[in-house]
């Protein structure tokens, strides 16, 4: 059984690491084609330590006919770069849905979920980088490997541009095809690091191109999208989206731990984005989870359900929903039943 690793140290679902547990069946199924040089969770040979520092994974996989698997939402340890060569692909991350053709580029960033398939595989050849910079929180400052040879500003006008925008779907020039393809057949030939030296200076053409491709599109940034706000704020949304998230024992100083600040930072950034201290926003974050498994849940019990979105106790949770609703939980839920 492989570990997993979390993105965010937390224990929630969507802030661990893929392991790619649906490539590695299919693989062993004799379904899908898989060449990678990976470390840590990632499917693929070995890389050694000392061999390429920061690549998580590097190859490609090469689904000849339809698949019935697909990569659920996940995040990674690094960005991810990704081009689909042939074929055709369901893509999604955060709100946006895409289906990707023959040169299109993505860019993930490790806070960004996303996934492979709707919900199946359909034939493709897929390309795939996946490089730890250090980062796993938007306001982090970005750290390269030291076998990237970018000159100092190309490498602050590459992070601007990856820092600063979030447009996930970039149709590429053919230019990038070839440097992966090249990249592709590196990583095949590769024989206990026999092709580092190669793969290093290919990597490094393959970002020159990300970087003319960024310039050729004159591509607008946000500088907001790397601020500390925005660690808050992506937190905060991800608090919210299940039952699971909010049940947790939350204090003001695990969820600023969460964010990679201290305490009297969180409540400021908390208290600017929601008008609220965190506490207020968790107590209502779990009411509003709580009225909604009311409705969905009608034959489970009150108490359950308030222990559930992470309330002590049902009385407590009474006093709450009160609170934000005007009525007992029963009252909420009888009326609207009828």
């Amino acid at each position: 059984m492989l570990k997993t690793p979390a993105i965010y140290r937390g224990e929630a679902e969507t802030y661990l690491a893929d392991t790619c547990m649906p490539v590695r069946r299919a693989v062993a199924e004799g379904r899908l084609e898989q060449v990678a040089l990976a470390r840590g969770t990632y499917p693929g040979r070995t890389l050694a330590s000392g061999h390429l520092p920061g690549v998580k994974s590097v190859g490609y996989w090469n689904a000849p006919h339809d698949q019935d698997w697909g990569l659920p939402w996940h995040r990674n340890e690094g960005i991810e770069i990704t081009l689909i060569e042939t074929g055709n692909l369901y893509f999604a991350v955060e709100d946006q849905a895409h289906l990707l053709q023959a040169d299109d580029l993505t860019i993930t960033r490790p806070w960004q979920p996303h996934r492979l398939g709707n919900p199946h595989v359909t034939a493709n050849c897929l390309h795939c980088l996946i490089l730890d910079v250090g980062v796993r929180r938007p306001h982090q400052a970005w750290k390269w490997p030291r076998w990237l040879v970018l000159t100092d500003t190309d490498r602050r006008e590459l992070t601007d541009m990856l820092r600063h925008n979030e447009q996930p779907v970039w149709h590429s020039a053919g230019e990038i095809r070839l440097c992966f393809r090249r990249i592709a057949q590196a990583v095949k030939d590769d024989r206990g690091g026999s092709s580092v030296s190669r793969l290093a200076a290919l990597l490094n053409e393959l970002f020159v191109l990300l970087l003319d491709m960024f310039r050729h599109h004159k591509i607008p940034l946000n500088q907001s999208l790397s601020s500390t706000a925005r660690t808050v704020e992506l937190f905060l949304g991800d608090l919210t989206q299940s039952s699971t998230h909010l049940a947790q024992c939350w204090t003001v100083d695990s969820m600023a731990k969460q964010c990679g600040l201290g305490s009297t930072r969180f409540i400021h950034y908390c208290k600017q984005l929601t008008n609220m201290t965190p506490a207020q926003y968790l107590n209502r974050s779990r009411v509003e989870m709580a009225a909604k498994l009311l409705l969905d849940e009608p034959d489970s019990p009150v108490t359950r359900i308030a222990l559930a979105c992470g309330f002590s106790s049902s009385q407590y949770f009474a006093t709450v929903f009160r609170r934000q609703f005007g009525c007992t939980p029963g009252q909420f839920r009888s009326s609207a039943a009828k």
